[in-house]
């Protein structure tokens, strides 16, 4: 029989975190409710939840240190809800590791699809590469001058630095730079780096490719390049 997955709702208010925990048991998932950051490292700890359900606004601990510390060990899916709807709280959620960012009042159904699409997502990165034999191993990997994306080991190396990026970060990079001077438009890269199931708007692609651009400056050989009114591309000269 096959177990049922874990999530860790965490939210200061109990009545909202009740809700959310009805929601997702009526969905088949064991859930878990803490108020407060403190409680979230030990139940990691002790016993790894698939998915955390972290509010921003918590007593003592907010939910960036939660989300900081969390993802400075491991790998667990993270779904920020929060009141604050503006753009900077929810880049600053991303940067941090978080994998979607859902604001309050938020409905049910629409919570429920986003929980299962970023597990989805997940199970998907897991399985993406089995082991295979050393002879039939193909690295997914790009080199530009100043920049190598490796898919294979996740890492990004600029100007003979390691950059640090978030899975998604990394994956539209390679999808972009994989593929040079073809234009994506941003449902286009939704589809392949999130997945045609992911809930989230476009703008999701816009505040991706902001935080790529902080990290990776244009190069005299290739730039990532804004296509106005269409989406994006890695842009090399010929």
């Amino acid at each position: 029989m096959t177990s049922k997955q874990k999530i860790l709702i965490v939210d200061d208010d109990n009545n909202i975190a009740e809700l959310i925990s009805l929601y997702l048991t009526k969905e088949c998932f064991d859930t878990t409710i803490v108020n407060d950051g403190e409680s979230v490292l030990p139940i990691v700890e002790k016993d790894p939840p698939n998915l955390i359900l972290l509010d921003l606004m918590l007593p003592g601990m907010d939910g960036y240190q939660v989300c900081r510390e969390v993802r400075a060990k491991h790998e667990i899916p993270i779904i920020m809800l929060s009141a604050k709807g503006e753009v900077f709280d929810k880049v600053l959620g991303l940067e941090l590791g978080a994998d979607d960012y859902i604001e309050k009042p938020f409905d049910s159904k629409e919570m429920v699809a986003r929980v299962k699409a970023v597990l989805r997502r997940y199970k998907s990165l897991q399985t993406a590469q089995p082991e295979t034999p050393k002879e039939t191993f193909v690295e997914k990997k790009v080199e530009y001058p100043d920049l190598i994306i490796n898919l294979t080991n996740y890492s990004v190396t600029y100007m003979g630095n390691n950059v640090d990026m978030p899975p998604k970060e990394l994956e539209l990079l390679y999808c972009l730079a994989a593929s040079p001077n073809r234009v994506y438009t941003r449902e286009q890269l939704l589809d392949q780096v999130w997945g045609y199931e992911y809930i989230g708007d476009s703008r999701t692609v816009d505040v991706h490719i902001k935080r790529l651009r902080e990290k990776i400056k244009d190069h005299d050989n290739w730039k990532i390049t804004t296509v106005h009114s269409v989406g994006y591309k890695f842009e090399v000269k010929r």
